[in-house]
This record gives C-alpha cells, structure tokens and sequence, in this order.
C-alpha cells in the first residue's frame, strides 16, 4: 500500500476560510492513503507560551490567556460548523483546555521545560480534533490519531529524542490498520511522549520532523510540506527583494540550509527521508496546483546563492580568568556545560586567550550557563544579534548584507559565510 504524508502549519490552518482551503486540497486526494499531521492554528503556540511565561511568573495572568484562547478556538469551530453543529467539537476542545487549567491550578514546577511541554502541547490536540472533525463533516472519513500514543521520547523536554525502533512499532499498529480502512489518518505535530507517558515536544517548529518521522517509519512514498510560499526560495521574502524559487533541491543542499536557519523545513526533517529515499515537496497550500520545490538524492546540485538568517542570536566571549590558553582540558569542560544547559552553538572560533561562540538566546539559558562556569571563567555576551549563512556567497551579496550594519564575526569557509550582525541603532552589550 503506497501512502503520502501531507504536512499543514499553522498559517494554513490560521481561521475557518484557510480551514475550509485545506479541506479542498484533501478532497483532490480522497483516493490517496494519506497521513495528516497538523501543526498549532495561526499563532496559537506563541499565545501558549506566553501562558507558560504567565504562570511561571505567578503574575495572575495566565488563566486570562488561556480563556483568550479558548474564544478563539470556539470562533473559528462556530464559523466552520455553525453553533448547533459545533457543540460536539467544542465540548471536546474544552476538556482538552481545562487540562491546561489544572496544570495552571498547581504551584509552578521547577522545571519549566516540562511545564511547558505540557501546556504548549494543547495547541496541536486542540487544532487537530478541530480538523478531523471538520474533514469529517465535509465527506472525508478521517481518524484521529494521538501522535503521543506513536513518538515515543526520552525525557528530554522541549527537544525530545525519538526512539526509533518503539515509534516505528507503533506507527505500522496504530496508522496502518486505519489506513486499510480507506480513512485519512489524522495526527498532531511537534509532541511525543516518554515511557511514562509525559507529554514531550520535538523543538520549536518540529511539526515538519513529526511528518518525516511518520513517513520514515511507514515507508512512505512521499512527503509534502504545504507552505504560504511557493516552495524554497533563495531567501526570505520579507526581507529580501527579487528572491526565486528552487525547483529542485539536493538533500545535501536541503539539510545544510536548515541547519544553517532556512525556517521553511525544520532543520531535523530530511535526514529520516535521506535515509529512505523518501522525495519532500514543498508546495503553496494558496496555489496548490504550482510545481512547488521537489527534494531528493537525484535533485540538481547547481544553486544560485542562498541566504538563511537565524535571528534573536547572542555572541559570548569566555576567557580564562588567569589569562592562560583556552586549551583542551578547558574546551572539554565548556563544552560540557554547553551542552548540559543546551545551547545551540551556530558558529564559534577559538583564540589564544578566548573562546566566542554564536548561539540561539532562549529564555534564561545563557545566564545560567554563565552562572556554571563563573569560577573559572570571564563571561561577556551581546544580545539582539543576528546570523546571516550565505551559501554559495558572491561578493555583492555580502556588501548587501553588511550595509548598515555591524559585523561582530565574519566565517567563511569554501562558498558559505557567515556573518553575525546588528543594526548601529540596537547595540546593547552585557
């Protein structure tokens, strides 16, 4: 049996007409053995994460927030299915929000990454049960699938890692049967769950990961990503002008732009596809009928320059306190400690004296990380930078990209720069 998984973010889902749109795509397919992951609606997960922000505070907000929420949600059921129609739907949204209320009702827990994961997770469940029912409503027989009963986690929260053997088992249980049936199977992206069936998140944006999992593991024979633009383009649109789309993509090419920032894949996505030749499209859900960009091993591998910019990045100088060498016994140590309090390193170089290194700035990370090494180590960081990755750089390119701004750290290496930047007018340094 030859299934697709189709991936659908949350700007596609972001009210009840872009709802309907992607209903009208799944009606082009209904002969299709499909899998369906969904991400958040619209900016759902932003609004859950502030209810985090909320409730860790103990600033007596996040009850507030999370009703704002919950309107929202009702809105758009009603405006897909009218108020009688709706009831059922939204009588399911609401026990799965007032989970929510009773994780907020218990003092706030030490550990902020699972608090979060069990919050912010509702955005998925929630968006997903809206969209089968409504798939349902409109002729489509579609199952809903708990994806936490299928990814299995360790307890690494917020950036769950998948055990692959379990998952694998219970996809082929859980998808295939339901499949077999004729229906469309349904599921949520970006969440998991451990062994102890605590609910995890794959990462920021890591519905794409969560679609590469399923495809992965079912064998499936392609993959399809529908995005708000016409495939990958060499660079982002709001900020660059005169920017194309890429009709192929090698892999390669694929996994270095997303690690390098490119926000239209998750960086985790390919690597479960390369290893089973399993092609990605990267379709407009606004002009489905477009070519889109078509990812595999046989893809061109002739690229015109391609930029990706990672944004709220920091720059940190450690030094030693006594001035000797940053040698390798020290090196062992950092990165110890990087990695105990998981920052993403993005770029980094070593001197005599120092070691500096580019990384996301998320929450508090940074400060303690700083806080670990202090007895050892000197600490400044900026923050309010930015990282720019050009690949396949030309020079005028690169004079672009340094006008009006200021480098902090310039790389290159073979036809890839990277420059971490700031604007003259937002300098601020710790």
């Amino acid at each position: 049996m030859a299934l697709s998984v189709f991936k659908f973010g949350g700007a596609s889902l972001r009210d009840a007409e872009r709802i309907q749109n992607v209903a009208s795509i799944l009606e082009k397919h209904h002969d299709r053995s499909l899998i369906i992951v969904v991400s958040a609606m619209g900016k759902t997960t932003n609004a859950l994460e502030e209810v985090v922000r909320a409730h860790q505070a103990r600033d007596g907000r996040a009850m507030d927030l999370l009703e704002a929420i919950k309107l929202d949600h009702f809105r758009k059921i009603s405006d897909l299915f009218g108020a009688e129609a709706g009831e059922a739907v939204a009588a399911e949204v609401n026990d799965l929000l007032v989970e929510v209320e009773w994780v907020l009702e218990d003092a706030a827990d030490d550990s902020y990454d699972y608090t979060y994961d069990q919050i912010v997770s509702i955005g998925e469940l929630v968006s997903s049960r809206i969209v089968a029912a409504y798939l349902n409503h409109r002729g489509m027989p579609t199952a809903w699938l708990d994806a936490r009963s299928v990814i299995l986690t360790d307890d690494t929260y917020r950036e769950g890692q998948v055990q692959w053997t379990e998952t694998t088992e219970r996809a082929r249980k859980y998808a295939l049967p339901t499949l077999e049936q004729g229906q469309f199977v349904l599921t949520q992206g970006f969440i998991g769950s451990t062994n102890e069936n605590n609910t995890t998140t794959l990462g920021r944006e890591g519905s794409d990961y969560t679609a590469a999992i399923f495809s992965h593991c079912l064998d499936a024979e392609s993959m399809t990503i529908w995005k708000d633009v016409p495939g990958v383009l060499t660079g982002d649109p709001r900020v660059f002008d005169n920017v194309t789309k890429l009709d192929e993509l090698s892999y390669r090419e694929a996994i270095e732009m997303t690690y390098y920032g490119a926000k239209v894949i998750h960086p985790k996505t390919i690597k479960p596809l390369q290893n089973k030749s399993i092609p990605l499209h990267v379709k407009s859900f606004l002009e489905p009928a477009g070519s889109g960009t078509y990812i595999a091993d046989d893809a061109s591998e002739h690229y015109p320059p391609l930029v990706a910019i990672e944004r709220e990045q920091a720059l940190i100088n450690i030094s030693t306190r006594d001035f000797s060498f940053v040698a390798e016994q020290h090196m062992k140590e950092l990165f110890q400690h990087i990695a105990d309090h998981r920052l993403q390193i993005n770029l980094m170089r070593n001197t005599a004296i120092s070691f500096i290194i580019c990384v996301n700035n998320v929450d508090e990370r940074i400060e303690r990380f700083a806080a670990a090494i202090e007895d050892d180590f000197r600490v400044r960081w900026e923050t309010g930078l930015e990282l720019y990755t050009v690949r396949h750089a030309q020079p005028q390119i690169l004079d672009t990209l340094r006008e009006g701004r200021i480098v902090q750290l310039e790389e290159r290496m073979g036809e890839t720069v990277q420059l971490v930047v700031k604007p003259v007018s937002m300098m601020r340094f710790k």
